[in-house]
């Protein structure tokens, strides 16, 4: 070979050597697998009783349990979340498919009339193609479906731990106007039984007629607040009907239940491994590995590709000797990008944006994450201080009332004082409750901070 094509050659290899070393670059560093924020050391309090991945048996109560495998099973926003899924793994199947050559098969017949006669033609033939992925490009779009699947598995779990914290939320507020329901009652009789007491003073003269028109009105402001809670009642367990994928007034819910008890602190762990753990940050993740995958196709996409591709063919005018004497021919086909107006370019500055994008959710949601394990923890510490509060509350109520009440009986106070001590104790009962079930909401929020997926289904194979 003539020493100047040689050396041409050699600096046309290097020149080339040069720019795909230049386009590598523009890939920049993959991302790392820590979020980017700081990460605490520890949480604010921590309990022993270890937190089971299925947290809501931690509550004892059977009736809690089924409701919450029923909706697991049968809620549509979580069988939506299960589709989705799905449909990710099909894409990624779908990418997966250029790792692989392709292989057609051709058949023919045609008729041809050139005045004078006619002649059948027959054709059969065979092509394979195949993508050399000399840079990655091919596999990198691959990787890039196989993490939004992976995400798109973390967003299912996501989504069915928070439908158990809501039909958790649900449940126990049903309780909660189910007891309030029965309070409401109660009170109505007692309120009742207290105008029954100023009418027969007032018939002998000890009340006024004020007095019984007081009591009057809060014996109507009592059975309003009766009709309230149950037209609450009601469209609780409608909302929790839905839950479950039934229609409102489709499920009859056991009507024995009460508000069961706080369980033990569980153990809050390092935070460390809440990112690993939940769902959620694990969906930021994989969507961060997967605009990583995306930019490096997209600077692959600015290099050669080769492409090879094979054939087996035949054309006669006999049928019987279709499969004889095949064509065969082997290519190959090298495209360079040149020049696309910036395109490519554009592109891969778009995915690189994307996955700094990609990083600050990351991290946000991570922070986030943080934050809902320490609000959890510090408003059911409150909680229970506030209801130590309340509980010696009602007490001095219950015991001013009564104080109050022998007191008017015997002419020493007047009836507005009676009232105002009957309706305090009554409102703080009715706080009382409603506290309890607060108390067991930042519960569940607490667990659903810290727990981790569910098993995700695996897919089904579709004709």
């Amino acid at each position: 070979m003539h020493p100047l094509v040689v050396s041409w050659s050699r600096a046309r290899a290097a020149v080339l050597s040069a720019l795909l070393l230049a386009l590598a670059a523009c890939a920049g560093q993959p991302p790392s697998s820590s979020p980017p924020v700081a990460t605490p050391e520890l949480f604010s309090r921590s309990g022993e009783a270890a937190a089971p991945q299925q947290w809501w048996v931690a509550f004892d109560d059977a009736a809690l349990n089924r409701l919450v495998d029923r909706a697991l099973g049968a809620n549509l926003d979580l069988q939506a979340a299960y589709q989705r899924l799905n449909q990710a793994r099909a894409v990624r199947a779908r990418q997966e498919a250029g790792l692989f050559p392709s292989l057609e098969a051709r058949a023919g017949a045609e008729r041809r009339d050139d005045g004078d006669s006619e002649t059948d033609l027959f054709s059969a033939g065979l092509a394979a193609e195949y993508e050399l992925d000399l840079w990655g490009r091919v596999g990198a779009q691959a990787d890039a479906e196989a993490f939004r699947v992976a995400a798109s598995g973390a967003d299912y779990q996501a989504a069915a731990l928070s439908l158990a914290a809501e039909v958790a939320n649900t449940w126990f507020e049903l309780l909660t106007q189910r007891t309030q329901q029965e309070l409401a009652s109660a009170q109505l009789d007692t309120n009742r039984d207290v105008l029954s007491l100023i009418r027969a003073r007032f018939g002998i003269g000890e009340s006024a007629s004020a007095d019984v028109l007081r009591q009057r009105q809060l014996v109507e402001a009592s059975r309003e607040q009766l009709l309230t809670v149950q037209a609450r009642t009601r469209v609780i367990e409608h909302q929790l009907a839905v839950l479950l994928g039934e229609p409102p007034k489709g499920v009859v819910f056991p009507d024995d239940g009460t508000l069961p008890a706080l369980p033990p602190l569980p153990a809050t762990g390092v935070p460390a491994e809440l990112v690993r753990r939940r769902p959620d940050l694990r969906q930021a993740y994989f969507q961060l590995q997967a605009a990583d995958a995306d930019l490096a196709s997209a600077v692959a996409e600015r290099f050669p590709r080769l492409t090879l591709s094979a054939s087996l063919s035949n054309e006669t005018t006999d049928s019987e000797a279709l499969f004889d004497d095949w064509l065969a021919t082997l290519a190959g086909n090298l495209v360079l990008p040149l020049i696309d107006g910036g395109q490519r370019r554009a592109e891969a500055r778009r995915f690189r944006s994307l996955r700094e994008q990609r990083l600050y959710e990351y991290g946000q949601a991570t922070l986030v994450a943080f934050q809902e394990v320490e609000d959890a923890l510090v408003q059911e510490r409150q909680q229970q201080r506030r209801m130590e509060s309340l509980r010696e509350q009602l007490a001095l109520a219950d015991s001013a009332y009564r104080q109050l009440r022998i007191q008017y009986v015997n002419g020493a106070v007047g009836y507005l004082e009676v009232l105002s001590a009957l309706q305090e104790r009554q409102e703080l009962r009715r706080t009382l409750i409603t506290a309890r079930q607060e108390l067991l909401a930042f519960r569940v929020a607490l667990y659903r901070a810290l727990a981790g997926g569910f098993p995700v289904p695996e897919e089904e194979e579709n004709a």
